[in-house]
């Protein structure tokens, strides 16, 4: 592979002055883009910097809501626990008070019974 020189140079001849003025120019081209690719650098690190810190700012003001909102959820479900416990065990003691009810008064409780019975299909009807 052979490498080509963006300006045809001939060993025979001397620089001129308009090759010393080309290369002059391509020298300083290539000062100012370094020039710009520096300063361009040194800008998007104070971007990336000022993102940082914005995200750690953000990071220190929501952590401790994030963690208020957590404690919040986890005293709720304990309290929706102890109430669903609650209306279980006030469940299973009507249920109970029922059951007692019935075995001490069965012709009552069969009355009582058949009066809804009545009641339910006369309102249904």
């Amino acid at each position: 592979m052979t490498t080509t020189t963006p300006f045809p140079t001939s060993s025979s001849s001397p620089a001129t002055p308009a090759t010393a003025a080309v290369n002059d120019i391509a020298v300083k081209a290539d000062d100012a883009i370094d020039k710009g690719a520096a300063a361009g650098h040194e800008a998007l690190n104070r971007v990336v910097q000022g993102a940082h810190h914005a995200i750690d700012r953000l990071a220190d003001t929501a952590g401790p809501a994030v963690q208020r909102v957590q404690s919040g959820v986890h005293a709720a479900s304990e309290a929706i626990t102890q109430r669903a416990h609650d209306a279980r065990d006030l469940g299973d003691e009507w249920a109970e008070s029922v059951r007692t009810t019935v075995r001490e008064n069965p012709l009552a409780a069969v009355a009582t019974a058949l009066a809804v019975g009545v009641l339910i299909a006369r309102l249904t009807r």
